[in-house]
């Protein structure tokens, strides 16, 4: 992935993952790919409050179980915040409200103590 693009393969993946995690009973309340100087090659950022989020290995053990065999390539990277986690904090109360958030992009600017140089949103409730 181009260190500061997101492109469509990464976007149309990122729909995939956030339509199985649904299917498999995680209500996603914030899925975006965001590209930051942190996560320099893209990452999909998800958080919800089905997952445990006091035990982040049984968060990914979770998501990883929904999403194994649902697609042909390796999973895309992704990332599982708490839901008190100031990225998804801030994300909620700037968005929250917002008719539909799907397909807005966001990029340079700080988001919860984060920079973000590109970031296609899916979610955010």
């Amino acid at each position: 992935m181009d260190r500061s693009t997101l492109v469509s393969i990464d976007l149309n993946e990122g729909a995939e993952v956030v339509s199985a995690l649904e299917n498999g009973g995680v209500h996603v309340k914030v899925a975006l790919w965001m590209v930051t100087p942190q996560y320099e090659d893209g990452r999909l950022i998800i958080a919800s409050e089905d997952l445990p989020q006091n035990e982040i290995l049984v968060d990914y053990e979770k998501v990883v179980a929904i999403l194994q065999g649902k697609f042909f390539r390796t999973l895309p990277l992704f990332s599982i915040l708490r839901m008190d986690d100031p990225l998804i904090q801030d994300l909620r109360k700037r968005f929250g409200n917002t008719k539909s958030v799907q397909g807005m992009r966001l990029g340079g600017q700080v988001i919860g103590n984060k920079y973000i140089e590109d970031a296609y949103v899916y979610k955010i409730e």
